[in-house]
């Protein structure tokens, strides 16, 4: 794997042991970071609404709180691990071999897709990656920021169209950074109980003041993760071995597991006050990482669209470069950056402002090696240049909050403002021997880069959209035991139109520390440039012929996918309903109850693979296409349920949490007979658990830390690709347990041990995919490796 160069990584690093704790409330104001109420002792939360000193018990909406020791205490350099093994309504696959998911891995909140989740930092909305993932989603990668720099994130689960604007159906992810003076670092070593998958993580964070009216926070970190194989020999390599004795065929000849990956990731973020009414800002995050994953291996007596002898190559064939066969390489170059610049204050002590932009960038380049273009014959070069693709958004923002007085009731928050944001999407062609059809193609060899085809000059091009925003919100508490919240937004996208949402929620306290608390929104999703106008070509192995087979994922607009019924893309519509019971007590417990049910219509899906009409120009020689469609109305129940105990216990201090998710997505209906994918109706049913739960002790006692962690996935259902059909295995609930004892040295040194999945807990196997030597479903919403063990070291002034 190429290292970084020194210069990047200084470039990057310059912008550059406790339980976790789950709190339930909703603000967001101007203030970047989160407090604590004097009055109280209740965290006072920044996101959700814009009132001021929100606090975690009295909000109006549900919401999870991870301080940043929560954070610390996961294994993976990756943020989406960490939410997912904390939060039972947040769910991750791994997704090995899976193309460009296997770097830019998808993430769940109840049950809904990666896109219906809008994701903030520092209240301020960060960009997509420039990935389509599971079924077309385009969601921002969390794994480009650096933990080490964030402060605390604060989860709303409940839907906020009608306050921040598309995507947030499912919820808003708020990540905010730190922002303190100081200095902090760590070092870390992780390995499987297999001995690979061994991971170097380190990062350092130093903060100074500026002078008694400011900050400034920089954070670096490096992850350097070697790859893991959960894999046997191919039965088919097996027996190619027996039959060509003299040759040595590689044992085994392609790996299922974790790919190799090294980032390099940077944050700041700073404030400076030049006056009581006037604060400068600016915050940013920057990501360069890469990877490498393997394909499906190629197999010289079974992979007659490469191996077979061609009239137009007399004399040549492709064993005399790869006599034992080969299995393509896919590599992966990405680099985030995200910045953030604005102006907040106050004018008078009931109005203040906040004015902002904001620009975000995702750039992923893909590359094959020890692969070919079996068209081109001997002229075939082994390594390919697959392309670019590219997200930029532009972002301006105006934010403004009066608080209206009302005699001698609390005065009436009443908050405005609008958005302008810009999206710009690009796909660059790849080396034009990765697409090219060559002379072989007429006698039956494969065209393209083998693996993955390159972008050609039909799939290349820029794409944009624009929309305009504004908004409205009221919050009022008119008696000290009833608050309400009102919200409205409109907005108008320059692709499809215009949309408007709503949100209203109430919360009523009869009793002191027993509240319930309810709300009916309206949302949507508005489909991205990428989305609209992009298509793809994908390469699979069917698992019984084990042939390669080529599929087109098609753009909407395309001349075939109109042909075969396809029509112009539509927005996600919501509406969510939400009613819970939130409760304190003054002996250290706490929690809460919440059910749900969220309403998608026109849900974004993938159609049904159809075989290309002879009648029907078909230049990349597509055995099946699809392409993206509204084509679903789903419905989606769940309960999410937490309680938090926290007291003194003998010469310790006790901290014990258990939260548990319940969800439920079932398909309603369908737009249209001709169109609906059975596949993608049980994707959207079955392929994640219903029940989720996580669960944890940890006893302080002087510099001693001990940590106790279960989490529960229930069953679902495995989805397998063919040519001829796809393939469904279910899969059995699973529990694993996580345990780990840190020890403090003086007032600033740290070393914590533990061990993830401490007891190597495995899933049933995948007898669907074994003919690939896959032994656990890459599909799984969980870490298949089996344990792993690790040693954490830290420094904090």
């Amino acid at each position: 794997m190429v290292r970084f160069t020194t210069a990047s990584a200084l470039v990057a690093l310059q912008f550059a042991l406790c339980a976790p704790v789950y709190a339930e409330s909703a603000a967001h104001g101007a203030r970047p970071s989160a407090s604590v109420d004097e009055d109280s002792g209740d965290t006072i939360i920044v996101t959700g609404t814009r009132d001021r000193g929100v606090t975690q018990f009295n909000s109006l909406s549900p919401l999870d709180v991870l301080p940043s020791e929560a954070i610390d205490a996961s294994i993976s350099g990756d943020l989406s691990d960490t939410l997912a093994q904390i939060l039972p309504s947040f769910n991750v696959q791994r997704l090995p071999a899976a193309d460009g998911q296997a770097f830019v891995r998808p993430a769940s909140l109840r049950g809904l897709s990666a896109d219906q989740t809008l994701v903030l930092v520092n209240g301020k909305r960060y960009h997509r990656s420039a990935l389509l993932g599971t079924r077309g989603a385009q969601a921002p990668d969390l794994a480009t920021i650096p933990g080490l720099a964030i402060k605390q994130i604060e989860v709303l689960r409940d839907g906020a169209s009608a306050q921040y604007g598309s995507d947030a159906i499912a919820g808003v992810v708020n990540i905010i950074l730190d922002d303190k003076p100081g200095m902090e670092a760590f070092g870390q070593y992780s390995q499987y109980y297999k001995g690979d998958g061994k991971e170097y993580q380190g990062g350092i964070q130093g903060g100074i003041a500026l002078g008694q009216r400011g900050s400034i926070v920089f954070t670096g970190e490096y992850d350097h993760a070697e790859a893991t194989s959960r894999t046997r020999q191919r039965p088919d390599a097996i027996a190619f071995q027996a039959a060509n004795p003299q040759l040595q065929v590689p044992n085994p000849v392609q790996r299922w597991g974790q790919p190799d990956l090294e980032a390099v990731r940077g944050g700041y973020n700073g404030h400076y006050d030049i006056s009581d009414a006037v604060t400068v800002y600016s915050f940013g995050t920057v990501q360069q990482g890469e990877g490498v994953t393997d394909f499906n291996w190629r197999n010289p007596a079974g992979t007659p669209t490469v191996f077979n002898p061609s009239p137009a190559f007399p004399g040549f064939n492709f064993k005399s470069i790869y006599p034992t066969g080969f299995t393509p390489r896919f590599g992966t170059r990405t680099s985030d950056i995200q910045t953030v610049g604005g102006v907040r204050g106050a004018l008078g002590t009931p109005f203040t402002y906040d004015l902002s932009a904001s620009y975000g960038r995702s750039l992923i380049d893909y590359t094959m090696k020890e692969s070919l273009n079996a068209s081109l014959g001997p002229n075939s070069p082994t390594s390919f240049y697959i392309g670019r693709l590219a997200q930029r958004e532009f972002n301006l923002n105006a934010d403004f909050v009066y608080r209206l007085p009302v005699g001698g009731l609390t005065p009436i928050n009443i908050a405005f403002g609008g958005e302008r944001r810009v999206e710009n999407y690009q796909v660059t062609q790849g080396d034009p021997a990765s697409y090219a059809i060559g002379a072989g193609a007429a006698s039956g060899l494969a065209p393209n880069s083998n693996g993955f085809p390159g972008f050609s000059p039909i799939q290349a091009g820029k794409f944009s959209q624009t929309s305009y925003a504004g908004y409205g919100n009221l919050e009022w508490q008119p008696i000290h035991m009833l608050s309400v919240g009102a919200a409205g937004r409109y907005e108008s996208f320059s692709e499809f139109g215009n949309k408007f949402t709503y949100k209203l929620s109430a919360r009523f306290e009869p009793v002191d520390g027993i509240a319930v608390r309810g709300g009916y929104s309206t949302g949507f999703r508005a489909p991205t440039p990428a989305q609209l106008n992009t298509s793809n070509t994908t390469q699979g192995l069917d698992t019984v012929t084990l042939q390669i087979f080529n599929r087109g994922r098609l753009s909407p607009t395309d001349p075939i996918a109109v042909a075969l019924g396809a029509k112009p893309l539509k927005p996600e519509t919501s509406d969510t309903i939400t009613a819970g019971l939130t409760f304190r007590t003054h002996f250290g417990l706490s929690g809460s109850i919440d059910a749900y049910q969220i309403n998608v219509d026109n849900r974004f899906s993938e159609s049904a693979a159809f075989a290309v009409p002879s009648t029907l120009p078909n230049p990349l020689r597509f055995t099946a296409v699809s392409f993206f469609t509204n084509d679903f109305n789903t419905r989606t129940r769940g309960i999410d349920a937490v309680l938090n105990y926290t007291r003194q216990l003998g010469p310790g201090r006790a901290t014990a949490t258990i939260a548990y998710n319940y969800n439920d997505t079932k398909v309603t209906s369908a737009k249209s007979a001709a169109i609906p994918n059975d596949t993608q109706r049980r994707i959207f049913q079955e392929r994640l658990p219903k029940h989720n739960a996580t669960g944890s002790v940890a006893y302080d006692i002087g510099p001693v830390g001990l940590l106790a962690r279960g989490r529960f996935y229930g069953a679902w259902t495995d989805i397998t690709g063919n040519a001829t059909g796809d393939l469904f295995q279910r899969f059995g609930s699973i529990a694993l347990f996580d345990v780990s004892a840190s020890y403090k040295f003086g007032e600033h040194f740290s070393v914590r041990v533990g061990a993830e999945n401490v007891f190597n807990t495995y899933p049933d196997e995948a007898t669907n995919q074994a003919v690939r030597g896959l032994i656990y479903s890459r599909n799984a919403p969980y870490d298949t490796d089996g344990g792993q063990y690790y040693v954490r070291v830290g420094m904090k002034f």
